[in-house]
């Protein structure tokens, strides 16, 4: 059944968004395709590419949401991802989505995409917010002037939707405009395309210009495409280089400038404003160390403490967890095992400690469910409001000080969500060196939703606790990032990130993104945790559990925890949710004091990173790396947790 859903996924012809990060390509795509969308990684890269589909005066079509890129000469590996599309994928349009408050900064990419011979639609996004700064735009003379269609649009607030069907349904592919380059560079381009004669998915201008700017991968493409024609391409490419003598790229990105420059005269007016709006005062706010930290706490707060910590892990958990699954499920499981089931093995397997329903299902749909739903809840109302790019510049000066920069509070926040998720998004920063030590950070200090709900739930109660905990994970959090920072060799990263408009949350985004990322995480999780009960199941059958319970006491009784703790532990290796969820068991029946809570919750939040993500860890560092980290991370974990322990009795603190 497989052959025939590939012939018409094949058939459809296809949508591509291409535009820079925050620009409001994902809110477009929504727009287009609803919450029926996959997300899945481009072949052959971990960089996630979202399509879905829609129909459009009666066709549908395949829409896809590419990484953000700012051109067509890639830096980061998501740009890559975006480029590769440009050059492997047929599309029947491209929408080029630009933020209209920097519509000269944007059109050279335009540009890029026109000269490449691409079907090209550009969509001026974020108007509503062009036009209360002041700026009009006379969208019909841009597009007699670029020779493509033009949309003007809002479409966070559903403006322009219409319009941009439109376009895409009658999109006419002959129209190929065509901008010139002072007459020497013209003559150099002309000098590459008289030898081009491949096919290619990219004009052959545009492959001239990326050769005589150095590009690396499509020079591969052309070595790969034009055989023994290839070393007089690379020849002449040389020559150029020598009789210039000058920064082509610099030279080429200076002349598109020129070229928008000439074609917004007259194109955009911009009134005098009498003085600033009120998102304008809230966004430099947030961004001002001042009075962002106290807006980041109080973001915090309200979002992870009092939303995820109180009423996730709190009331919802509590009534799932309580009242349906202690009151009605598991009793009832219980009573159809004992009246039907007549094999001892079977019983412990579905309803005994570590039983499939009892533990697994239990763990996953009353405790770790509502925590991740609220989580995500959050996530999705603070993502858009267009806070996160202003936090990465509110945090990139300390960044810088453990080797990243302002950019890595993306993969680090998402890491609140799913370190495995955020660990693939590490792929969006620049070098190497930042890579490994977000990595190192993530599996360190970085408790996902799950794991962080249920801990929040647990120390809730004791407010001494929950500062502790905080205060360690922080120390260690800037600890290991300023000698990592010291340690690795590498260069040091820049930060550029396009400032999208602070606004009010849209509801059908925030539920469309909340839904898909509950999905998605859900379908990951539960079988995981089938996995590991019946591991456990298996273990404890065998006596293996046993066995590593009682290998594990002396690390116990180091850690001043009861011995019965060493089942979250192990529970935490198959996921940190699961063991966190292990040490909510303890917390209900009575087992731990303040004292050995808090040991607790620091140590397994330092704890290794679960198998999910330790084969993520593997497959993007590779296995060296990978084990390098779970060995530092298991003996910083308990080495913490061995001298927390004998801190808080030598002080009392928690007593």
């Amino acid at each position: 059944m497989g052959h025939p859903a590939v012939e018409i996924h094949a058939a459809e012809p296809r949508i591509i968004l291409v535009g820079n990060p925050n620009v409001g390509k994902s809110v477009l795509f929504n727009a287009l395709t609803g919450a029926y969308t996959t997300v899945s990684n481009y072949p052959g890269t971990s960089v996630e590419v979202s399509r879905g589909h829609c129909d459009i005066e009666g066709s549908r079509y395949e829409v896809l949401d590419t990484p953000g890129m700012y051109a067509l000469l890639p830096i980061t590996e998501e740009e890559r991802v975006a480029r590769r599309i440009l050059i492997e994928e047929e599309a029947h349009v491209f929408l080029h989505v630009v933020d209209a408050r920097n519509l000269d900064r944007m059109l050279p990419m335009t540009l890029q995409l026109i000269e490449a011979g691409l079907p090209v639609v550009l969509v001026v996004n974020i108007m509503d917010e062009a036009e209360r700064i002041g700026m009009s735009f006379d969208i019909s003379l841009l597009q007699e002037k670029l020779g493509i269609p033009v949309i003007e649009a809002a479409t966070a607030r559903k403006r322009g939707l219409g319009e941009i069907r439109r376009a895409v349904a009658d999109f006419n592919p002959d129209r190929r405009p065509v901008f010139g380059y002072a007459a020497d560079l013209e003559r150099d381009i002309g000098r590459i395309t008289a030898l081009l004669s491949g096919a290619y998915n990219l004009a052959p201008r545009a492959l001239a210009l990326l050769l005589l700017q150095k590009d690396e991968e499509v020079l591969a493409l052309v070595r790969q495409n034009e055989g023994e024609n290839f070393e007089a391409i690379e020849r002449e490419v040389r020559r150029i280089a020598f009789e210039r003598r000058v920064d082509l790229h610099l030279r080429i990105s200076l002349e598109r400038q020129q070229v928008a420059k000439r074609i917004l005269e007259g194109v955009i007016r911009q009134r005098e404003r009498k003085g600033r709006t009120f998102s304008e005062r809230l966004s430099d706010l947030t961004i001002n160390p001042w009075t962002g930290i106290p807006i980041l706490l109080l973001a915090l707060y309200l979002g992870l403490y009092k939303f995820v910590g109180e009423f996730g892990a709190g009331t919802i958990v509590d009534f799932l967890e309580g009242t349906i699954f202690e009151g009605y499920i598991n009793p009832w499981a219980v009573s159809l095992s004992e009246r039907f089931i007549p094999w001892n093995w079977m019983k412990e397997l579905l309803v005994g400690e570590y039983g499939i329903i009892t533990l697994a299902v239990r763990y996953a749909v009353a405790l770790i469910l509502p925590i991740v739903g609220t989580f995500f809840l959050a996530f999705s109302v603070i993502e858009d409001t267009g806070y996160f790019p202003r936090l990465a510049l509110l945090v990139d000066r300390l960044f810088k000080k453990i080797g990243l920069n302002g950019r890595a509070v993306i993969p680090l926040v998402l890491g609140f969500g799913c370190d495995t998720m955020a660990t693939i998004v590490t792929r969006t920063l620049e070098t190497v060196r930042e890579r490994v030590i977000a990595t190192i950070l993530l599996a360190l200090a970085i408790p996902c939703s799950a794991q962080l709900g249920v801990i929040l739930g647990l120390l809730s109660p004791v407010p001494g606790a929950l500062i502790v905990w905080s205060l360690c994970l922080i120390l260690i959090f800037l600890l290991i990032g300023l000698l990592a920072a010291r340690i690795m060799p590498g260069e040091r990263p820049m930060f550029y990130m396009e400032i999208p408009p602070l606004r009010l949350p849209q509801l059908r985004n925030v539920l469309v993104k909340t839904l898909a990322r509950m999905q998605w995480y859900f379908l990951e999780i539960f079988p995981l945790f089938i996995i590991a009960s019946i591991l456990l199941w298996a273990g404890k059958m065998t006596g293996v559990l046993e066995w590593l319970v009682g290998a594990l006491a002396p690390v116990m009784d180091a850690l001043g925890l009861p011995l019965e703790a060493s089942a979250a532990f192990i529970f935490g290796f198959f996921r940190r949710d699961f063991g966190a969820a292990g040490l909510y068991d303890l917390q209900t029946a009575g087992v731990l004091n303040p004292v050995q809570l808090t040991v607790a919750a620091v140590t397994l939040t330092l704890f290794v990173p679960c198998v999910a993500q330790f084969l993520m860890m593997q497959k993007e560092r590779g296995w060296k790396a990978a084990f390098g980290i779970f060995v530092f991370v298991s003996l910083l974990a308990f080495g913490t947790g061995w001298a927390l322990n004998r801190f808080l009795l030598m002080t009392g603190i928690l007593s």
